[in-house]
């Protein structure tokens, strides 16, 4: 399976910690709506939330926190919306 979409989310401190660990966690997705349902879940339980492409995916998409309500939202046609970032 080629990744061409991650997701990024903050992870909640359960319990005492013998080691420290990173509070974000990220996971890959072949497609943009696998991204997206999985985005919409962690977004429901009340997460941080923010996505983008894998490089060398072209367009490169960085959907920032603030972004991710819009993105969800986009119709699938591919038009970038307010709060992503389509760089080259």
């Amino acid at each position: 399976m080629n990744s061409t979409w991650y997701v990024t989310f903050e992870v909640r401190k359960r319990g005492l910690l013998l080691r420290e660990r990173s509070p974000r966690e990220t996971k890959t997705f072949a497609t943009e709506a696998e991204a997206k349902a999985f985005a919409r879940a962690k977004l429901d339980d009340g997460l941080a939330v923010f996505a983008g492409t894998i490089n060398p995916h072209l367009p490169r998409r960085l959907i920032p926190a603030s972004g991710i309500a819009a993105w969800l939202a986009e119709e699938q046609d591919g038009a970038a919306t307010p709060g992503t970032s389509d760089a080259d």
